[in-house]
C-alpha cells in the first residue's frame, strides 16, 4: 500500500509536465469568435472513437487506466459574450465537457454570469471506478462502482458590496462489490473469510446558504450549510462461498444462509463564518466553523451454514448506535508590516470534536454461549495550534525568515463493557493522551544574479507523546531549492529530506527516513518548437515493531522493514511541421528499485518470515510513451490521431499474485468549429 502512494504521487508529478493523448489541445477556428447580433460567439467539438488493445491483468489495466473502446466527445468548448457587457439576459456562457459518452473520467463545467445582477457556476464528473482486489484476499475483493459528483453555485450581485449565495452540492456512489466475512465458524483465530455480494449504495448531499458584505475595509462572509449521508447496502449470500471457493481446500466452512442489513444515516448542519481585512500595514483573517453532526446506525447480520470441520455453525451480530458529532474549527491570522523590509504573522487555530452517544457491538454464538457486549460512549479530540513567522528581506538580493510552531493534543475516549442482560452495569474505563509538539523553522532566499533565485530551509520538531507509531516525534527537515527563469529557458532543482524517530512503546517503535530530488527543464527556442524534460528520485526506508498472530496462538515479536527508491523520468517535444500540422511525443517512466533483491524472500523458509520479507520492498515499473499529430485542413477543421501505450510490471507478486499488463490505446478524431 506504501508503495503505491508513492507510486501515485510520483506518476502525479510527472504528469504535470506531460501531455495526455485525447483530447487534443490545439484550437480551432479563431480565438476571436464570430458576432452575432450583441453577442461574440466561439464554438469548437472533438468527437471520435478510441481504442484499446490490452494483454495481461485486465483487472489492474482498468484499475490504472481504464480506457476501453467506443465513440467519443472528446472535448468541447463553447463561449458567449456580450460584447459591450449588457446583455439582455446574460453577458456571458461558458460550458466545457471532457470525455462524454464512454471515457471513464467525464466532466462537465458551466458559467452563466450577468454582470452586477448574478453568475452561476456548475461542475460535473464521472468516475467509474474498478478494483479488482487481487491482493487483498486472493481475488474475493472486488469493486465495480461509477461515482457521480455535482456542485452548483449561484451568487446574486457578484461585484456589489453585498453577495448573496447558494449552493447544492451531490456525491453518489454505486454498483456491485465482492466483499468477504467470517462466518459462520464459531472460532474467530481458525475462521475462513468466504466471499458475500453487495450492491453498494452511498449517497450525500449538502444545500448553502450564505451572504458576503464588504464594509470598511473588512470582508465578511456567513454561510449556513447542511448536509446528509445515508448508505443502504445489502448483503447476500453469493454462489459457491466457501473455504474451497477461496482456496482452502481441506477447510469445510460453507454459508448456506447469509444476510445483512447496515444502514447508516447521518446529518451535519453547521455554520460558517470569515472576516479578513488588509491594510498598508497590518491585516487579519479570522475563521469559525461549527458542526453538529448527528449519525444512527444498525448492523443486524445473521449466518448460517458449516463450520471447518462440517459441523453446523450459525452466528448472530448486532451493532447499534445514535451519536452526536459536534465539532468547531477556528483560526486567527494576524500580519504586521512595520517596515517595507519585516513581515511578521501570528496564527492560532482551535479544533475540538467531540463523538458523544450510546453505540453497542453484540455477537451472540447461537447454542455455545449468551453474547456479550461492548459499549462506546465517547470520544473527544482537541488540538490548539499557535505559530509566529517572520520574514526580513536584508537586501533586494536576500532575505531571511524564521517560525516557530507550538501544538497541544488531547484525545480522550470512554467505553465499557458487559453482558447484554445486565447492560446498565457496564463500568465506565476512561483513557486519556495528550501530546505536545515544539517545532522551529529557518530559511534563507538568495537571488545572487538576475533571473537566478535559490532558497534554503530547515526544520527540527519535538513532541513528548506522539499518539501513533507513525507520528511525529524527534524529527527534522531539510529544503533547498534553485530556479533559473528566462523567456525561452526555465531551469529548476530541488531537494528534500525527512527524518523521523518515534519510539513510544516497544513493541512500536518506529522510524522514516524520506529523500526527494528533482530537477525541471523546458526549452523553447522558436514558436513552432519546445522541448520539456523532468526528473525526479523518492527514496523511503522505514522500520517499526510488530507483534503478530502466524501459525501460532501465542504472540509472536518482530520489525517490520520497508525500503522504497522510486525514480520518474519524463520527456515531451512539441513542434510544428509546414505550419500546417502540429506534432507531439512524450515519454514517462515510474520506476521502483526497491533494495535490488533479486527474489522476494531468498533463503527465508519459516513462512510468516517469507511473508513478511516480501513485502519489504516492492519493485516494479510503469512506462507511457506516446505521439500525438493534428493536421489543419481549414481554419475551422482539424483531424487528429494519437497513440500511447502502457506497460505495467512487477518484479514480485504479492501473495503470489503478479498484476502485469501492457496496453496498446488511440484514438482518431476531428475537431471543428461553427
Amino acid at each position: 500500500m506504501k508503495t503505491r502512494c508513492w507510486i501515485f504521487f510520483a506518476a502525479t508529478g510527472a504528469l504535470w509536465a506531460q501531455q495526455v493523448v485525447a483530447p487534443t489541445p490545439e484550437t480551432v477556428g479563431t480565438a476571436r469568435g464570430e458576432n452575432h447580433g450583441n453577442y461574440n460567439i466561439t464554438n469548437s467539438f472533438e468527437t471520435g472513437y478510441r481504442w484499446s488493445l490490452v494483454g495481461g491483468d485486465l483487472g489492474e489495466y482498468r484499475s490504472d487506466v481504464n480506457y476501453r473502446n467506443g465513440l467519443r466527445l472528446l472535448g468541447s468548448n463553447f463561449s458567449i459574450d456580450s460584447k459591450d457587457g449588457h446583455g439582455p439576459y446574460f453577458d456571458q456562457i461558458l460550458l466545457n465537457t471532457m470525455g462524454l459518452g464512454n471515457d471513464p473520467y467525464q466532466s462537465v463545467t458551466l458559467r452563466i454570469q450577468k454582470n452586477g445582477l448574478y453568475r452561476y457556476d456548475m461542475t460535473w464528473r464521472l468516475n467509474d471506478y474498478y478494483n479488482p482486489g487481487l491482493t487483498v484476499a486472493g481475488g474475493l475483493h472486488l469493486m465495480d462502482t461509477v461515482r457521480r459528483m455535482q456542485d452548483h453555485e449561484i451568487t446574486l450581485f457578484p461585484l456589489g458590496k453585498f453577495r448573496v449565495r447558494a449552493g447544492y452540492s451531490r456525491n453518489t456512489q454505486d454498483g456491485p462489490t465482492l466483499d468477504t466475512s467470517l462466518e459462520p465458524d464459531n472460532n474467530i483465530a481458525n475462521s475462513a473469510g468466504v466471499p458475500v455480494f453487495a450492491d453498494l449504495r452511498r449517497q450525500w448531499n449538502e444545500y448553502r446558504l450564505g451572504a458576503d458584505v464588504n464594509f470598511a475595509g473588512f470582508k465578511a462572509t456567513v454561510l449556513r450549510r447542511w448536509d446528509f449521508f445515508k448508505e443502504d447496502t445489502p448483503y447476500s449470500v453469493f454462489y459457491g462461498s466457501s473455504a474451497a471457493s477461496a482456496g482452502l481446500a481441506n477447510d469445510l466452512t460453507a454459508l448456506q444462509q447469509f444476510t445483512k442489513s447496515a444502514p447508516v444515516h447521518g446529518r451535519n448542519p453547521g455554520w460558517l463564518g470569515n472576516l479578513m481585512a488588509n491594510h498598508k500595514r497590518w491585516a487579519l483573517n479570522a475563521r469559525l466553523s461549527y458542526l453538529n453532526g448527528h449519525n444512527n446506525f444498525a448492523l443486524s447480520e445473521f449466518a448460517s451454514g458449516t463450520n471447518r470441520f462440517g459441523g453446523a455453525a450459525n452466528r448472530q451480530i448486532l451493532v447499534q448506535g445514535s451519536a452526536d458529532r459536534p465539532m468547531v474549527a477556528g483560526d486567527f491570522s494576524f500580519s504586521a508590516q512595520p517596515s517595507s523590509r519585516l513581515t511578521v504573522v501570528n496564527n492560532t487555530s482551535v479544533n475540538n470534536l467531540r463523538i458523544n452517544g450510546p453505540s453497542s457491538y453484540t455477537e451472540i454464538n447461537n447454542g455455545s454461549n449468551s453474547g456479550q457486549t461492548i459499549r462506546f460512549r465517547y470520544l473527544g479530540i482537541r488540538t490548539v495550534t499557535n505559530s509566529t513567522d517572520a520574514n526580513y528581506r536584508m537586501k533586494d538580493w536576500i532575505g531571511f525568515y524564521a517560525g516557530y510552531r507550538y501544538t497541544d493534543r488531547l484525545v480522550r475516549t470512554i467505553e465499557g463493557f458487559s453482558i447484554p442482560a445486565f447492560g446498565v452495569t457496564a463500568p465506565n474505563d476512561v483513557y486519556e493522551n495528550t501530546n505536545h509538539l515544539h517545532s522551529g523553522t529557518v530559511g534563507v532566499q538568495v537571488r545572487p544574479v538576475k533571473n537566478l533565485t535559490a532558497n534554503l530551509e530547515g526544520e527540527v520538531g519535538r513532541a513528548d507523546n506522539p499518539l501513533t507509531p507513525v507520528s511525529d516525534r524527534n524529527y527534522h527537515a531539510l529544503n533547498g531549492r534553485v530556479s533559473y527563469r528566462t523567456r525561452k529557458v526555465q531551469l529548476s532543482t530541488s531537494y528534500r529530506q525527512l527524518y523521523n524517530v518515534n519510539a513510544p512503546v516497544v513493541l512500536s517503535a518506529y522510524s522514516s527516513h524520506s529523500r526527494n530530488y528533482s530537477a525541471n527543464a523546458s526549452w523553447a527556442p522558436k514558436d513552432w518548437f519546445a522541448l520539456d524534460a523532468g526528473y525526479m528520485k523518492l527514496h523511503l526506508d522505514t522500520v517499526s515493531g510488530i507483534a503478530y498472530f502466524a501459525g501460532t496462538r501465542t504472540p509472536r515479536e518482530g520489525n517490520s522493514l520497508y525500503l522504497s527508491n522510486v525514480h520518474v523520468g519524463n520527456f515531451g517535444a512539441r513542434f510544428a511541421v509546414a505550419k500546417r500540422a502540429d506534432v507531439y511525443v512524450g515519454y514517462t517512466i515510474t520506476k521502483d528499485t526497491g533494495d535490488g533483491r533479486a527474489t522476494a524472500a531468498a533463503g527465508v523458509t519459516d513462512p510468516a518470515g517469507a511473508l513478511f520479507t516480501g513485502v519489504q520492498t516492492f519493485p516494479l515499473a510503469y512506462q507511457s510513451p506516446l505521439g500525438r499529430v493534428s493536421v489543419r485542413i481549414t481554419p475551422k477543421l482539424r483531424w487528429n490521431a494519437g497513440w500511447q501505450f502502457y506497460n505495467y510490471h512487477e518484479e514480485f507478486g504479492v501473495l503470489g499474485y503478479y498484476q502485469n499488463f501492457h496496453a496498446h490505446t488511440g484514438y482518431t478524431s476531428v475537431s471543428w468549429a461553427f
